[in-house]
């Protein structure tokens, strides 16, 4: 690799993790619950975006499936936390008390 872009892998790894370590306070602070999703989510994207550059580092592609992985699960909870939070129940029962 050329020296620019090992500087610019080496610059995005320190910011990814100075962002991750801020996000990780704010999940175990933050002052809401609403605070805690919205930084476990931001978590999340850093996390892919740190892999996404470990694997440039590496010159390998098998680490885009646990980027899909990880993008998957983070969409999958940032959902049922949103749907936790309107209704304070994860799993709707539908059904009429009358039948």
């Amino acid at each position: 690799m050329t020296t620019f872009l090992q500087i610019v892998i080496l610059t995005s790894g320190i910011i990814f993790a100075l962002s991750l370590v801020g996000l990780s306070y704010r999940i175990i602070v933050g002052p809401t619950l609403h605070d805690k999703i919205v930084a476990l989510d931001a978590f999340g994207v850093m996390l892919m975006g740190m892999i996404a550059i470990t694997a440039i580092t590496l010159g390998s592609v098998y680490f885009i499936p646990i980027i899909l992985l990880i993008g998957t699960l983070a969409f999958l909870s940032t959902i049922t936390f949103a749907k936790y939070l309107e209704r304070n129940v994860i799993i709707d029962d539908d059904r009429d008390s009358d039948e």
